[in-house]
């Protein structure tokens, strides 16, 4: 994934790809993840950090370990209770954005 802030490419934890996938199978859509934001480099992570306290400061985007996704077809909490019931890494929601934050840490679920 790119830092289009940045244009940097990383590649990304492929654990959370296997996790995304997961979840799409679990909800039974072909539609695909918009992803809004995957990896980021510091840079663009501080700047982010500068404008939300919500932005973790050693947030796993930048090891290329999470993606914050949404589906059209799809609510937050369908989402991210697919995520939740893969047992493979943190789910946050982000009702207020309508997002849902992916990564392949810690087992462990929030709201943000």
């Amino acid at each position: 994934m790119r830092d289009w802030r940045q244009n940097v490419t990383h590649n990304m934890d492929r654990r959370n790809i296997d996790l995304m996938a997961a979840a799409l199978k679990i909800l039974e859509t072909e539609e695909p993840f918009l992803v809004l934001s995957g990896y980021r480099t510091s840079r663009t992570n501080k700047l982010l950090r500068s404008r939300s306290r919500r932005v973790a400061r050693q947030s796993y985007h930048v090891k290329g370990m999470a993606a914050d996704l949404r589906l059209g077809s799809r609510s937050v909490n369908q989402i991210a209770n697919a995520g939740i019931s893969c047992n493979a890494g943190g789910v946050g929601r982000y009702h207020g954005s309508n997002f849902v934050h992916f990564d392949c840490g810690p087992v462990r679920s929030w709201r943000g």
